[in-house]
């Protein structure tokens, strides 16, 4: 087998026939093989299937009845099952034209390359198929500052933020991948060096069906990206300073609507409490939580020390407004920056340490051992 096409797929029924058609005539004389990961609620699989029957090439359906890493996850998980190592993926949606793959897989015949990149910034690309004006702005945005945050890494890439591209799955290292979204191409290339090559290709409208992207897929990919640029300490304090600064904004009203400082803190506090730990638990320590205790007992231990940390947090802003006469906003802001490293160290520490199983590592061990992985895997230091 010299090429295994990966489409990783979420309910693209009305696409499946004419995607197998157009890559079984895109790659006449290359010897390959389409593999379908499906995390589909519809009957993409039984289409999957039917198409499989009467393909000349052969065509595989895996199905995830828990999906894990998104469309990223996905990928990883056809890189595995693929039985060639030049691995090709492509949406599902056809946006990627699969006559494209036989211009794809002759420069990466080359074999001076680990990963070739179909491109729509590149010479000639175009990004017709996004659906508006905002969607071309967001894009374009979102692949300038991607590639600002990772100047060395990506200095030869236009597109770091396509789906669509063909890689030596040998030269990815899947032990240091943690896929979290859909643009797994920007994970692989911000982790290790890659020598790189790209052709232009025009992105074209959805064949049928409707898009995924929406305002979720956005924030995961911030979140992605500020994890592969920082790792999880930088990640933490985005997300304490996003509540530093609604406490701080909460003071302020409480306190413009004549609410005495001490009250307007004490509910302030208790606010950023509770979202913070929503947000913790889906951005930063998603990944511990299967090997934590329970969630209630994660949010009792969380809460819990907050609200102990508040308690002395609190007497420190009184004497810093009765008797240094700093203003309530100042006060409340200075102490929440000291606040910061103590709850990071907490989290890590107790909050997500792994249940008890036998012979554990030292919590102080489990956390040095985190912050070196977290401090040393992402793209560029």
């Amino acid at each position: 087998m010299q090429l295994s096409i990966i489409v990783p797929t979420y309910n693209e029924a009305p696409n499946v026939v004419e995607l197998v058609r157009r890559v079984v005539a895109a790659t006449a004389g290359i010897d390959a093989e389409i593999v379908f990961v499906d995390d589909s609620s519809d009957d993409t699989p039984d289409v999957i299937r039917e198409a499989a029957a009467s393909a000349p090439l052969p065509v595989r359906v895996i199905h995830r009845d828990a999906p894990v890493g998104g469309l990223g996850g996905a990928v990883l998980e056809g890189f595995a099952a693929a039985e060639a190592d030049a691995c090709l993926v492509i949406d599902g949606d056809l946006q990627h034209p699969p006559e494209k793959i036989p211009e794809l897989w002759s420069r990466f015949s080359r074999g001076d390359v680990d990963v070739v990149i179909a491109s729509r910034y590149a010479g000639g690309g175009t990004a017709h198929g996004l659906a508006d004006r905002t969607r071309v702005v967001v894009s374009k945005t979102s692949t300038a500052v991607t590639r600002a945050m990772f100047p060395v890494r990506l200095k030869d890439v236009t597109d770091p933020m396509t789906g669509f591209f063909l890689i030596d799955r040998r030269s990815v290292d899947e032990a240091v991948l943690k896929p979290r979204g859909f643009k797994i191409l920007l994970e692989i290339l911000a982790r290790r060096p890659l020598r790189i090559a790209e052709v232009p290709f025009d992105f074209a409208d959805r064949h049928a069906g409707e898009s995924k992207a929406s305002m979720r897929q956005g924030i995961h990919f911030l979140t992605q990206l500020t994890a592969l640029r920082f790792g999880k300490m930088s990640l933490f304090a985005v997300i304490g300073g996003l509540g530093a600064v609604a406490n701080v904004a909460i003071v302020w009203a409480l306190t413009q609507l004549g609410v005495d400082y001490i009250v307007a803190a004490i509910i302030a506090a208790e606010v950023t409490i509770i979202g913070n730990f929503l947000l913790l638990e889906h951005f930063v320590f998603h990944d511990m939580r299967q090997h934590a205790s329970s969630g209630w007992m994660r949010f009792a231990k969380s809460f819990t020390f907050n609200n102990v940390e508040a308690l002395i947090r609190i007497p420190i802003i009184a004497v810093m407004v009765e008797s240094w006469h700093f203003s309530a906003v100042l006060a409340t802001a200075i102490t929440l920056v000291f606040a910061f490293f103590v709850r990071f160290l907490f989290h890590s520490l107790v909050v997500y340490a792994p249940r008890k199983a036998g012979v554990q590592p030292s919590p102080a061990r489990r956390f040095v051992e985190e912050l070196d992985a977290q401090a040393t895997t992402p793209g560029e230091l």
